[in-house]
C-alpha cells in the first residue's frame, strides 16, 4: 500500500502556502509534515483537521494505492 500527498502539495502551493503553515496553523508537528513528506499514513485526526484549514475533503489531499 502506497500513500500519496500529492494532492495536499498541490493545494498548499495554489493557495500560496507551505508545510510549515501546517504546522503553525494547523498545529500538526513538524514529525507528523516530514512523515506525510515520506509518503507514510497519518492518523484520520491529522487529515480532518487539514481538511478543515484548506476547506476540502480528504480525497483531494490523499491517495491510497
Amino acid at each position: 500500500m502506497t500513500v500519496s500527498y500529492g494532492g495536499l502539495w498541490k493545494l498548499l502551493k495554489e493557495n500560496g502556502l507551505r508545510k510549515q503553515n501546517l504546522v503553525d496553523d494547523v498545529g500538526i508537528s513538524p514529525v507528523t509534515v516530514s512523515k506525510m513528506g515520506k509518503g507514510k499514513l497519518v492518523t484520520d485526526k491529522v487529515i480532518d483537521r487539514i481538511c478543515e484549514y484548506l476547506d476540502c475533503k480528504p480525497r483531494d489531499i490523499i491517495e491510497i494505492e
